[in-house]
């Protein structure tokens, strides 16, 4: 992946609407949704869904087929793993397997570290 297709596809997931399409779509895996499914899901007006997965679409995120009368969409798993291996590629000195983790972490706080004190470690062990 070359880093303008980066900048798209991290552009497409940056917006609350998108991500949620996105992540709904993941879970759904190649079977996905028909956009009406999708709408009704998320509580996203018909355009306002029509605009969004236009646009995971360019991005390379989701694909669509015809069934019938339906649009069905759904994850485009090598677009998600050209890009997730776009960001780990440099990562952890050529370590990538450092960067995935199979348990999800907390919010992380924003610049500030945990405390050192011992204060801090006490209440931590209790």
């Amino acid at each position: 992946m070359k880093l303008n297709e980066a900048v798209v596809a991290l552009s497409a997931l940056a917006q609350e609407s998108r991500l949620a399409v996105f992540r709904l779509l993941v879970k759904a895996g190649d079977e996905g949704y028909a956009a009406g499914e999708i709408a009704q899901k998320l509580g996203i007006p018909s355009a306002t869904l029509s605009f969004h997965l236009k646009e995971l679409a360019h991005a390379g995120l989701v694909n669509s087929r015809k069934d019938g009368r339906f649009i069905i969409y759904s994850m485009n798993s090598q677009g998600i793993n050209c890009l997730m291996g776009f960001l780990i590629e440099d990562c952890c000195e050529g370590r990538p397997e450092l960067c995935i983790t199979a348990k999800c972490c907390d919010k992380p706080q924003k610049g500030k570290q945990p405390p050192k004190s011992t204060k801090a470690r006490r209440k931590k062990i209790e």
